[in-house]
C-alpha cells in the first residue's frame, strides 16, 4: 500500500492556542492499529477525515468494518521575531516548515486578560505579518543565493535559465516588500519553476482564527475573524474560525455526547472536523472508496490522478497490472439505493487507463499480474 504522506504544519506565536489545538487533534487521533506505516513522532498527530458518505455506502453495500482515510498534522516549534536570522529556534522552525505540504497558521482572535499576548495586544493581522515576514526574509535569502547562478547561465541563452530568471524577477520585488509568493499569479510553466524553488511562502496556507467560545455559533460577529478573512483573501489563502479550548474539551467527550454539546453551542459540526476538511482541500486532495466484503474504506488521492495511479495507492500490483476500473459515483449509489439498481440504470461505468478519478467514486479495480 502506497501512503499518501501529506501533512499540514501548525504554526503560531506563543499563547495563541496552537498547542491547545494540537492537543485537540491528538486526543481525537485515529485508531493507529489499522495503519502499520504510522510511527508517529510526539509532535505529529493523525486524524480521521470525517466523511458521512462512508456510513451510507455501508448501508447499501454492507462490510465487516468501515475505515476512514487519515490526515497528519505536525506541531511546529514556536517562532519569535528574527527566526529567519536563527533567533530562538528559528532555523529548526524554518526547516520544519520546509518539510510540510501546507501551513495551518493559528492566530489569537479572543480577549482574555488572564492570557498574556506576546505582543502586548490582540491583533491577529499583526501576528500573521510577524510570522509571514520571517518566511519572506528566508525566501528572499534563497532567491538572492540562486539569482547570480541563474543569471550567469541565462546569458548563454539557455532557455530554462531565461525562464527561471523571469520567475525570479517576478518573485524578488514581492518578497522585498514582505509579501508572499502564493499571492502572485503564475501561468502553468511558471508554476513548475516555482515548485522547484521550494519556497516557504509558496506553500498553501489556512489561517485559523482562534475565537472565543461565545463566538462559535456566529464567528462572523468577531471583528478579529473578519480581519483574518480579509487578510486571507489578499494573500491567496483560506481562513476558518474555531475555538481551540472548546475543541480540546469536545475531543475528550464520548461520541454520543459530542453531538449534544455541539447542538447546545448552536453549531452543526466540530471546528476540528472543519479544520481537517479545509486542510484536505487546501492540498488538492479528494476521496475515493472501495466497498463491501471485509471493509468499506475511504482512500486519499490527488485531484487530477488517473485510474492506474489511484489503483497504485491500494497496491503497486493494482497499478502494474491495471485492466479497468469498475466505477459508480457516490451520488448515483445514494440515488438508486443498490448496486443492482445502479446497473439497471446503466450507471456502472467501465473506465480505462486515461480516466481521471473523481471525488466520491466507488471503484473496484480489475488487474492482472
Amino acid at each position: 500500500m502506497r501512503k499518501m504522506a501529506l501533512t499540514a504544519g501548525i504554526v503560531g506565536l506563543p499563547n495563541v492556542g496552537k498547542s491547545t489545538l494540537f492537543n485537540a487533534i491528538t486526543k481525537a487521533g485515529a485508531e493507529m492499529a489499522n495503519y502499520p506505516f504510522a510511527t508517529i513522532d510526539p509532535n505529529v498527530g493523525m486524524v480521521e477525515v470525517p466523511d458521512k458518505r462512508l456510513a451510507r455506502i455501508d448501508e447499501i453495500i454492507p462490510a465487516k468494518k468501515i475505515v476512514h482515510t487519515t490526515f497528519e498534522f505536525t506541531d511546529i516549534a514556536g517562532i519569535v521575531k528574527g527566526a529567519s536570522k536563527g533567533e530562538g529556534l528559528g532555523n529548526k522552525f524554518l526547516e520544519n516548515i520546509r518539510q510540510v505540504d501546507a501551513i495551518v497558521h493559528v492566530v489569537r482572535a479572543f480577549d482574555d486578560d488572564n492570557i498574556t499576548s506576546v505582543t502586548g495586544k490582540v491583533d491577529p493581522v499583526d501576528d500573521i505579518e510577524t510570522i509571514n515576514l520571517e518566511l519572506s526574509i528566508a525566501d528572499l535569502d534563497s532567491v538572492n543565493k540562486r539569482y547570480p547562478k541563474v543569471e550567469k547561465v541565462a546569458k548563454t541563452r539557455d532557455k530554462e535559465a531565461i525562464a527561471e530568471l523571469a520567475v525570479l524577477n517576478k518573485i524578488k520585488p514581492v518578497l522585498e516588500d514582505g509579501g508572499s509568493v502564493r499571492s502572485i499569479d503564475f501561468n502553468k510553466d511558471e508554476q513548475k519553476i516555482v515548485k522547484g524553488l521550494f519556497l516557504l511562502t509558496a506553500k498553501p496556507v489556512l489561517y485559523v482564527a482562534n475565537i472565543a467560545e461565545d463566538d462559535m455559533a456566529d464567528p462572523d460577529q468577531s471583528q478579529y475573524y473578519q480581519a483574518v478573512k480579509d487578510y486571507a483573501v489578499k494573500d491567496n489563502a483560506e481562513a476558518i474560525a474555531i475555538s481551540a479550548k472548546t475543541e480540546e474539551e469536545i475531543a475528550e467527550l464520548p461520541d454520543a455526547d459530542k453531538k449534544d454539546f455541539l447542538e447546545a453551542e448552536g453549531v452543526e459540526e466540530s471546528g476540528l472536523d472543519r479544520l481537517i476538511r479545509a486542510s484536505y482541500h487546501l492540498l488538492g486532495l479528494a476521496t475515493f472508496f472501495t466497498a463491501g466484503g471485509p471493509e468499506t474504506r475511504a482512500w486519499t488521492f490527488h485531484k487530477g490522478m488517473k485510474a492506474p495511479q489511484v489503483a497504485g495507492i491500494i497496491h503497486s500490483d493494482f497499478e502494474r497490472g491495471f485492466i479497468r476500473a469498475e466505477t459508480v459515483s457516490f451520488s448515483d449509489l445514494d440515488k438508486y439505493g443498490s448496486m443492482e439498481a445502479v446497473r439497471k440504470a446503466g450507471r456502472l461505468r467501465l473506465e480505462g487507463k486515461d480516466y481521471l478519478v473523481q471525488d466520491g467514486d466507488i471503484i473496484e479495480f480489475r488487474f492482472n499480474v
